[in-house]
């Protein structure tokens, strides 16, 4: 099981090493370099790593508490692969706490805030003419982010980090069908939030993150 060529690089010393190789195979996970369903092998991952197999074991016994990872009795580990049910609890619940960080952002908005809104949405869309999936991703959860830190409000931010993750892992797959669409969604949030108007910026993200749960669903559908 050879990971991606450049996908990791070697988890470096000091540090908490566990911790490391944590973060190192969580962030495979949710980009899917290691993707939903793979066999996960102690000592293939600790070669590609460059660390002994107890560290391994420890982050994956983690990532299975942790939902990232499935531990099977006699078959070993397995990157979790997420229900339909799962994915819709997830992304129904980010959507309501989205949808009023938007809100609360058109409270807030400054012409700074809203400049760097514009900017990240600039390099999502390159980064969807030129195909760079990784990038794109990356520019619409920075792009989320920064509507959350918009808002000011620590126990919506708080809650929110708790499914970013997530919510970068399931959508990495539907990246390229929603295309120019979700940035053009971006582009008339700004709009709203630069121009205060907290309702629809609460209402136009609503209906953003209700796309991005049907266009989960909808690539299962297409798989089948």
């Amino acid at each position: 099981m050879a990971l991606p060529t450049g996908a990791v690089p070697k988890v470096e010393r000091p540090g908490p090493l566990r911790e490391r190789v944590y973060e190192a195979l969580l962030e495979l996970i949710v980009t899917r370099s290691l993707e939903p369903g793979r066999h996960l092998v102690e000592s293939e991952l600790a070669g590609q790593l460059g660390v002994s197999r107890q560290p391994v074991r420890e982050a994956l016994q983690r990532l299975d508490t942790e939902g990232w990872v499935d531990l099977r009795p006699g078959q070993g580990a397995f990157v979790h692969d997420p229900t339909e049910e799962e994915a819709d609890q997830l992304l129904v619940v980010r959507g309501l706490l989205e949808a009023e960080a938007a809100r609360l952002a058109a409270a807030n908005a400054t012409p700074r805030a809203t400049e760097r809104l514009r900017a990240l949405c600039t390099a999502g869309e390159r980064a969807r003419v030129s195909d760079d999936v990784d990038v794109v991703v990356a520019a619409n959860a920075a792009f989320h982010a920064q509507v959350m830190q918009l808002a000011a409000n620590s126990v919506l931010a708080e809650l929110s980090a708790q499914v970013d993750r997530r919510v970068r892992w399931l959508y990495t797959p539907v990246a390229r069908t929603r295309g120019a669409l979700s940035w053009i969604e971006h582009r008339a949030m700004i709009d709203a939030i630069e121009a205060g108007d907290e309702q629809r910026a609460q209402q136009l993200m609503r209906a953003h993150t209700e796309h991005t749960r049907a266009s989960y669903h909808g690539r299962a559908t297409a798989e089948q």
